[in-house]
This record gives C-alpha cells, sequence and structure tokens, in this order.
C-alpha cells in the first residue's frame, strides 16, 4: 500500500487563492498510536488514502494519541456552489457590521460539506464508513475545531455566559458559527420563552387570586365540625370530620375557582397564536438568512455528487410489511408504558393501605397525601429510566424501516420518541385526572385490587388537588434536577478529564498540537443532540398547556426554567463540548406538526379537567338550579351556601363490607356517614342530581371545545403565515430572475 504524503506545516492555497494559517483545518480524526501493524492500521490507513484520493490534505500529529488534521480541496467547494447555482454567497448574507465574519462563515460551510464526505467515504473493499471505523475503536472520534478567532470570543463574552441571561439572542452570529438549523432552535426556544411570560403572568395572577380569596366553599368546609365522613380504608380507618380538610380546601380553591375556565380557554388561544406568529417570525428569519426557498432534498443529492458522481442516489421505498411489524411493536411499547402506570396506581393503593395500618397517628391522617407525593417522585424516576429505553427502543425500529436518508431517519426516530415518551409522562396523569375516584365504587360495595385492596379515591378536598400535587411534583423534579444534571455533569466530566491530563511537552512551533488537543479534551456531542433539546421543551409545552387548568403556574415555572436553559445550552455548545457541525434548514420541521398536535390536545385536556375533574360543572349546576338565589328572599346570600351538604351522599354504616369502628373521634355512636357521590339514601343507585349534572359536564364539554377550535381555526386564518413584505420580496426576485432569464434567451437569438 502506498504511503500517504502527510502535510508537515508547508502552506498550501485554498479555493480562494489566499494562503490560511497552519491550524485553519476542517477536521480533526484521532485514533490510538499503539495500533501499529495491526488490523486497525491497516483500515485506518485505507480510509485515509481514500481522501487522499479525494484530494483531501492530511497532516499527523503524535501526542499520547495520533491526530490526522484533514483539509479538503478547494474543487469540492467549487462543485458545490456550481451544482446549486451558487446558493449560499455568505458575503450576501451578512449586513455591513458584520462583514468581518464572512471568513467564519466560510468556515462553517466547509464543516458541512466536510462532515458529510467524511462519514460517506468508504473503504474500497469493505465498504466501510468512518461511523463503522469509530465503533470497532479504528478511529476513537472526529470533530471539528472550535473557532479562536473574533466570531468564537464574540460568542464566549457575548451569549455563553450567565451574566447575559437576560440579554437578547445574537442570532445571526450563532448562525454563521453553527449553521441554521441550530440557530433556529434558539430563535424558537426564545420566541418559546417570550410567548411563557404572557401565559405565566395571569397564571400567577390566577394562583395568587385564589391563595388571598377565601371561598363559600372554604367557608363551609372549614366550619363543618359536624360532618361525619366515611373511612377512607378498611381497617383502622377512623370516621373523620369534614373540617379536617380546611387545608386542601383552600389548595383547592387556588387552582379551582371562577378564573379556570377563562384561563383555560386563554392559554389554548394562546398556543394557537403562538404557532401562527411563530411562522412569520420563521419567514422573517429564513427571508434574512436567504434561506426561504432552500431545498433539503437537492443539497442532499448534490453532496452525494460531489463525493461519488457514478453512486446513484438511494430512491424512496416503502414497505407494507414493515410499517405493519413496526406498527404493532410500537403499540406493545404504549401498552407496556400504559401497564407501568397501572403499577404506578398499585403502588399508590398499597401505600395507602400500608400507612393507615401503621401505628404513627400522623402517617395515618395522612396516608393519602403521602401516596399521592411518592407517587409522583416515582413516576419521574419511571420517567427518568423508560427515557433511554423508549429511544434505544425507536432507533431500532427506525432501523426496521430502513430510510432513505438521515433527515428521514431523524423524522421517523422524532414521532417515535415522542410518542412513547408522551404516554410515558401522561399515562399516570390520565389516570389521575379522569378515573381516579371515579371507578372506585361507594361504601359498602368498592372496587377492590386482586379483591382485597380497594382503589384509591379522590382527596377529600377534591379531585383536582390530586392533579396539582402530581403536577407539582413532576414539573418541579424535571426542571430543577434535568437542569442541574444537564449543565453539571459535562462541566464534572470536563473538569475531571482537563485534572487526569499528564502535563507534557508541546511543539511550540505546531500552533495545531495545543488546540488539537485542547478540542479533544472537549465532551463528545452525538448526532441527537439538538433532538434531545427539542425533545425536552415538547414535553415541557405539553405540560404548560394540555393539564395547564389544574396547574396555573405551570407557564411560570417553564419561563424561568427556560431562560437558565438558554445559557446553559450556549455555555454546553461554547465551552464543555467539541463543536457541533453546522447544518442547514429553514423551519424547524417535523417540531412544527408535534406543537399543532399538543395544541390540539391542549384543547381536549383542558375541556375535559374542568368538565370531569373540577367542580366547575357541579357548582354551576347547584347555583342556577338549587341554590338560595332561586328563591325568591335570597337577597345577600352567596349563590353556593349549602353547596357541600347538596355534594355529599349518605351512607347507613350498618351496610359496610366488613367490620368498623362505628364511633366518631369524639366517641360517639354513629348510624350514618357521608361521602362525596350524587346517590340516593335508600338504594345507592345514582340520583337525578348525578345525571344532571353528566348532562352538564357533556354539554360544557362540547361547547368548550367546539368554541376553543373555533377560536383556533378563526386564529390561523385571520393571521397571514407570511408578512406583507415578505411575500412581496419573494414575488420581485421570481421576477427578476425570470427578466435575467428572458434577457438571456433575447440575446442568445439574437446571436
Amino acid at each position: 500500500m502506498p504511503e500517504i504524503p502527510l502535510l508537515q506545516l508547508s502552506p498550501f492555497e485554498d479555493y480562494e487563492g489566499r494562503i490560511p494559517f497552519p491550524e485553519e483545518w476542517d477536521f480533526v480524526l484521532v485514533c490510538d498510536d499503539h495500533i501499529i501493524n495491526s488490523k486497525e492500521d491497516r483500515k485506518k490507513k485505507k480510509f485515509l488514502e481514500e481522501l487522499h484520493k479525494k484530494g483531501f490534505i492530511i497532516k499527523e500529529i503524535r501526542e499520547r494519541k495520533l491526530f490526522y488534521g484533514v483539509y479538503a480541496p478547494s474543487g469540492i467547494f467549487r462543485k458545490y456552489q456550481w451544482l446549486l447555482n451558487n446558493p449560499d454567497n455568505e458575503s450576501e448574507h451578512l449586513i455591513p457590521e458584520q462583514i468581518d465574519y464572512q471568513q467564519s462563515a466560510i468556515t462553517s460551510k466547509r464543516i458541512r460539506i466536510v462532515s458529510f464526505l467524511l462519514h460517506n467515504t468508504e473503504i474500497s473493499n469493505t465498504k466501510e464508513k468512518l461511523h463503522d471505523l469509530i465503533k470497532k475503536k479504528v478511529f476513537e472520534t472526529a470533530f471539528p475545531l472550535h473557532e479562536r478567532g473574533k466570531l468564537g470570543r464574540f460568542l464566549k463574552m457575548n451569549w455563553a455566559r450567565w451574566k447575559q441571561m437576560l440579554c437578547r439572542q445574537p442570532l445571526e452570529k450563532i448562525r454563521i458559527y453553527f449553521g441554521e438549523k441550530i440557530a433556529l432552535y434558539y430563535a424558537w426556544l426564545g420566541w418559546y420563552t417570550c410567548v411563557l411570560l404572557i401565559a405565566a403572568v395571569p397564571g400567577f395572577i390566577l394562583f395568587i387570586y385564589g391563595f388571598v380569596s377565601f371561598s363559600q366553599i372554604s367557608k363551609e368546609i372549614c366550619e363543618a365540625n359536624t360532618t361525619i365522613m366515611c373511612p377512607l380504608c378498611d381497617q383502622k380507618c377512623p370516621f373523620w370530620i369534614l373540617s379536617d380538610t380546611c387545608t386542601y380546601a383552600k389548595i383547592t380553591h387556588m387552582v379551582d375557582n371562577g378564573g379556570t375556565v377563562l384561563f383555560a380557554m386563554y392559554m389554548a388561544v394562546l398556543a394557537t397564536l403562538f404557532l401562527e406568529l411563530w411562522k412569520r417570525h420563521r419567514a422573517k428569519i429564513v427571508t434574512d438568512w436567504k434561506m426561504y426557498q432552500w431545498d433539503e432534498e437537492e443539497e442532499e443529492v448534490a453532496l452525494e455528487l460531489i463525493n461519488s458522481p457514478e453512486n446513484t442516489s438511494e430512491e424512496y421505498q416503502h414497505s407494507y410489511i414493515r410499517s405493519i411489524i413496526v406498527l404493532i411493536l410500537a403499540l406493545v411499547v404504549i401498552c407496556l408504558l400504559i401497564g407501568i402506570a397501572h403499577l404506578l396506581v398499585l403502588y399508590r393503593v398499597m401505600v395507602t393501605v400500608f400507612l393507615t395500618q401503621s401505628n404513627s397517628k400522623f402517617f395515618q391522617e395522612k396516608a393519602t397525601t403521602v401516596a399521592v407525593l411518592t407517587g409522583a417522585v416515582m413516576h419521574y424516576l419511571s420517567i427518568t429510566v423508560m427515557t433511554k429505553a423508549n429511544k434505544c427502543i425507536a432507533h431500532h425500529l427506525c432501523e426496521l424501516e430502513r430510510p432513505r436518508s438521515f433527515s428521514e431517519r431523524e423524522k421517523s426516530y422524532t414521532i417515535k420518541v415522542f410518542t412513547f415518551q408522551f404516554f410515558n409522562h401522561f399515562s399516570s396523569l390520565i389516570y389521575v385526572a379522569f378515573f381516579l375516584g371515579r371507578i372506585n365504587g361507594r361504601p359498602g360495595s368498592y372496587v377492590r385490587v386482586a379483591g382485597k385492596w380497594r382503589l384509591e379515591e379522590c382527596h377529600p378536598s377534591g379531585c383536582i388537588t390530586d392533579l396539582f400535587l402530581q403536577m407539582l411534583v413532576i414539573m418541579t423534579l424535571k426542571q430543577t434536577l434535568s437542569n442541574l444534571m444537564e449543565y453539571l455533569l459535562p462541566t464534572l466530566t470536563y473538569k475531571c478529564r482537563l485534572l487526569c491530563r499528564k502535563p507534557q511537552s508541546i511543539n511550540v512551533e505546531d500552533s495545531c498540537t495545543e488546540e488539537w488537543l485542547s478540542n479533544y479534551q472537549l465532551n463528545e456531542v452525538n448526532v441527537f443532540t439538538l433532538f434531545d433539546e427539542y425533545m425536552e421543551m415538547m414535553i415541557q409545552y405539553s405540560f404548560t398547556t394540555i393539564f395547564v387548568a389544574a396547574f396555573p403556574l405551570a407557564p411560570l415555572l417553564a419561563f424561568v426554567s427556560n431562560v437558565l436553559e438558554i445559557r446553559l445550552d450556549a455555555i454546553k455548545m461554547m465551552k464543555l463540548q467539541k463543536r457541533m457541525v453546522p447544518k442547514k434548514a429553514n423551519t424547524i420541521g417535523i417540531w412544527y406538526y408535534i406543537l399543532e398536535i399538543i395544541g390540539i390536545l391542549s384543547v381536549i385536556g383542558n375541556g375535559l379537567v374542568i368538565a370531569i375533574t373540577s367542580d366547575f360543572i357541579p357548582k354551576l349546576v347547584y347555583r342556577y338550579t338549587f341554590s338560595p338565589c332561586k328563591q325568591k328572599n335570597s337577597t345577600g346570600i352567596d349563590c353556593l351556601t349549602g353547596y357541600i351538604n347538596h355534594s355529599l351522599s349518605v351512607f347507613n354504616v350498618q351496610h359496610f363490607e366488613n367490620t368498623v369502628n362505628l364511633t366518631d373521634p369524639m366517641g360517639n355512636k354513629i348510624t350514618h356517614c357521608r361521602y362525596p357521590d350524587y346517590r340516593n339514601s335508600d338504594d345507592y343507585n345514582h340520583s337525578v342530581k348525578f345525571w344532571q349534572i353528566f348532562a352538564a359536564r357533556v354539554a360544557f364539554l362540547f361547547v368548550f371545545e367546539h368554541v376553543v377550535l373555533c377560536v383556533k381555526l378563526i386564529a390561523a386564518w385571520l393571521v397571514p403565515d407570511e408578512p406583507r413584505n415578505i411575500k412581496n420580496e419573494q414575488l420581485n426576485q421570481k421576477r427578476k430572475r425570470l427578466i435575467q432569464r428572458l434577457r438571456k434567451m433575447d440575446d442568445s437569438t439574437e446571436i
């Protein structure tokens, strides 16, 4: 095998005919230096030989590891500009005050093209690519270099710093350094964070209103010293006084009051406006970047031709058998995730039974609350574990589908992971919101797990309190622990790697050595790093919209988290991780359609929370049907007076399934107890009031969802996807191109 010529600090010219500094290399490959004359060494030499055949200039540095710097020939970039009709003349993209960053833009383009060529270069006899060689330990890693010039220093000082937390993001410079795809992510994240602030203010006001106000219902509960409630479990659970739940009644009023419905409608409409206004904002951004009409598939084909003109592009394929298999396997995974939610239900039931049978009076009284809170923590732990499993399963399902290109693979992978993660995060919440306390039966005829344990009930102060506590715990843990781990783990890993690095003598005459070593010490960045950031935001967006009626503080928590998230991600990308390969994009891709789906689910979810979980409908029916306000002599009386007594059914304690202690906390004998439901006191069948409220729930759900969906459709129709000036600019550009073609045709006809 002929020896591959390696560059030794001699200058060379690039496609613009200038002499670059020796450290301006497109990519760096790293491997161990003890694989000489081995199978891995032979594969390494064959791969470098293939690069040499394509005209790459290669330089070797030996410093504990073998570093190979590669620099692409100028002809590659001339072909790229010719094939795509010079689509990205970087000097046209930059505004005058940024003309100094033109070289950085050229470097970013070079890295993107060279990365494609490196990862699609094959060893002739084995057809192995760089990805395969890294998996087989031939190469350890491959990465582009962070810039040490003006742009790199600017981003570190003015973007990747905690001091700049509340400052505007330099999106244009982010685009030049990391490419349009990452810049669009930060543009969307900044836009989304601003919208969260608009949602956080009324949500916080609603919460404070519920905190400072004192409703008639809370007053009645706190004064119900003689209302005896049925035991919450079979053994050792005493009868209890309704006034014991005074504190939780006040908590319920904070999230379930007169403004809850208006806030839910406000959030549903805001979700639509957010997407519509984002489309306009995106159109303006990509137009400024000259990316409005960019075609991802056309660029991919152009890069394939540059890499290997004789190879044909892989065609689109579709197999119904493969699709059915993938669908069945995906449904199996979804059933597994729903099964985990059922295990969490069983956990809460068993914890409640265990605590109520304990000797501690505190745990007996707080059994339900402790079960809900610890269940939420267990839910968070299951989310953490299953997140990794979901990604692995989605990856294998994508392999079964055999997507044509990386972009197709990314879309398919995104849909699968989001679907799995949605059920992973929300299966338990859906149970708490819509099934908890509604399928557990009644005193004397409880539904039991394995014929032994009673199903858990809603908190005595209302079902929405349980949902509020679940979301509070999960969102708090997810936002705090995720952000801490996302920042501390890379930081500690990088610091430990620096501490473990042994002092060594470096050839000071070679300015590449220290730069390559310092970049090598940074944390690895995988191809799905940006995907993980988007997925985290999609789940957060789901929490802040779908069940926001039960947790109005969700937008505020998300806003605070995102302000930190933007700087945290910037610090990671600029200071802790190897440089991400710049990529082009003119949309946020499949994520936009996921946002639309979440917007629709938010209308359905909030409508169901208000109609089923909340007590809004029973209160409304009572106010206009049974309240004192229906009487002519009821002036000056609160219309909800008597609601608590109205909403509690009566049970004869002689009809209990098991023997219970028939004395109240004061030692008096009890003949009847109360429980929250609408049933007759003789046969315990559902009363007329139950069916009236049921009909009102269905009617409200129908009206709410149709009204909000109509408002969403009207907003989507009313707000144009693109600003008028952007449309006019695109029209003028098309006209200019056609006029130029017409003139060329006329000139050729005259000749």
